[in-house]
């Protein structure tokens, strides 16, 4: 009995035993089909510069169409640097992109000294002004993105730089003691008749950091980039109009010496979060509220956009709290907790990778001059690692600039890519394909467009934030993302 017992209870162990592996058979196909994720990228190859056509002085602002001083909602088209300077026009698409990696270099390392100032004890705040970057200084010109705005009454037409990481508005203005080339004719605030200069003891050129005086008791403004370019001249208030929408008596710069500047734009539209930015003195008429969506210039033809106003918002966004950094108001800072790859959270990258130290170094800031998303270099380093092993299959290609992670996809018209997700505080943001493996020349290189830097400062560049509508609800206190957000 002993030995029948004995041998009965095997088929039992083996009918249980294969039972237990039937049952898991479902939930191991079901963790190898979700174990990596991909999604599919067209490939195009790198964008052609396209003509500028748009022309407020004969289709914003005519006869039939006055300007509304009092309308509450604003909005513009935005146009690459590259479709500005008719010099463009005969440059090929992989000579523009190595200018653009030129020209975000040169951004990056005056963001991180501007961040690197501001975090010193000893540094006072007119100094951390003068620290400010926007602008490269290189011939080629600088700032990502411009729009065409009216100056002044009558509104004279002009191209201005768009930058979320500058504060004071600023244009050239005659007389010129020295004044860089634009693409239309130097402000001249005689003309106007909305001008007027804002006088040393006004509450309004105290908000300055960096105020002084000239003769008359006029107040001066002076704004220094980390590249050793300036502007200087006098503290104003003028009219602005964007399309039908006017917008009186915003303080800026009217610059008689500016120099070591980009070519092409007459100034610059701060759009940060300092006191003197557009949006901050605009804020009230339009809600404390704007967005914009940077196509992605390789798949359309069609400008990007900014709004100004309710209509900024939509109900598709996810939205993340914007935080607050004691040493520096300028940037838009935002909690990033960690990014997965292909479904999975990289390992390594938490969010005290992202965290303020005591002095205000590090953060994560939302910016649209900056191409490149910069990540400090561990997380990078973990980021680069976790694509390469999702990647593995695409032959590699020599690195190209600053990205170490290429590949040649020669020859194919598609391929399939490991999804990335950025993981902000609320809001988890699922990049397209095409905002991270890019061509970076015209045989078919991509590279993972990604980067690592030894600053604590992590960047989210405009590159990764194609197709997305970026809103900032200022009256919130919070950033949001919308998908497909360009249409």
């Amino acid at each position: 009995m002993k030995g029948n017992g004995k041998h009965s209870s095997i088929p039992t162990v083996i009918f249980f035993t294969f039972f237990a592996i039937f049952l898991s058979l479902p939930s191991i196909s079901i963790s190898l089909s979700s174990a990596f994720q991909y999604q599919t990228l067209v490939l195009h190859s790198l964008p052609k510069p396209q003509s500028l056509s748009w022309n407020y002085e004969k289709t914003g602002t005519g006869p039939d169409s006055s300007p509304d001083p009092y309308s509450n909602t604003l909005s513009v088209d935005l146009h690459h640097v590259d479709n500005l300077s008719p010099s463009t026009f005969n440059s090929t698409p992989d000579s523009l992109f190595k200018l653009r990696l030129q020209r975000d270099a040169v951004r990056v390392k005056t963001l991180t000294t501007l961040a690197g100032v501001a975090a010193a004890a000893n540094v006072s705040r007119g100094k951390r002004d003068f620290s400010s970057s926007v602008v490269s200084g290189l011939s080629q010109g600088s700032g990502e993105y411009f729009t065409r705005l009216g100056i002044g009454t009558p509104p004279k037409y002009a191209y201005m730089v768009l930058d979320t990481g500058s504060d004071v508005v600023w244009i050239q203005c005659s007389p010129c003691r020295k004044c860089y080339t634009q693409a239309d004719p130097v402000f001249d605030p005689t003309k106007s008749s909305s001008f007027s200069v804002v006088s040393c003891d006004s509450p309004l050129c105290r908000r300055l950091d960096s105020p002084g005086c000239k003769s008359r008791q006029k107040c001066l403004y002076q704004v220094s980039y980390g590249d050793g370019s300036f502007t200087v001249g006098d503290f104003s208030t003028e009219t602005l109009t964007f399309r039908r929408a006017r917008v009186n008596n915003i303080a800026l710069g009217c610059g008689h010496d500016n120099e070591g500047l980009f070519i092409g734009a007459a100034g610059l539209l701060g759009l940060g979060r300092g006191k003197l930015s557009f949006p901050i003195q605009a804020g009230r008429r339009f809600g404390n509220k704007f967005s914009y969506c940077l196509v992605d210039r390789s798949a359309s033809s069609r400008p990007s956009s900014i709004v100004f106003g309710e209509s900024a918002v939509t109900r598709n966004a996810v939205f993340t709290p914007l935080l607050t950094n004691p040493k520096l108001d300028t940037f838009y800072y935002v909690g990033l907790n960690g990014i997965s790859v292909g479904g999975t959270r990289v390992a390594g990258i938490t969010p005290s990778l992202f965290k303020f130290d005591s002095n205000g170094n590090g953060g994560v800031i939302v910016d649209s001059g900056t191409s490149v998303t910069r990540l400090n270099l561990p997380a990078y380093i973990a980021l680069r690692d976790a694509f390469r092993a999702g990647a593995s299959n695409f032959k590699r290609a020599p690195d190209f600039s600053l990205f170490d992670t290429c590949f040649d996809l020669s020859g194919k018209t598609e391929v399939k890519v490991p999804t990335v997700v950025l993981h902000f505080a609320n809001a988890d943001v699922s990049l397209p394909a095409s905002n991270y493996l890019i061509p970076v020349d015209s045989d078919g290189k991509f590279c993972f467009a990604f980067a690592g830097t030894r600053s604590g400062l992590t960047i989210i560049g405009n590159i990764q934030q194609q197709s997305f509508r970026v809103v900032f609800d200022l009256a919130s206190s919070r950033v949001g993302f919308v998908p497909r957000g360009c249409a």
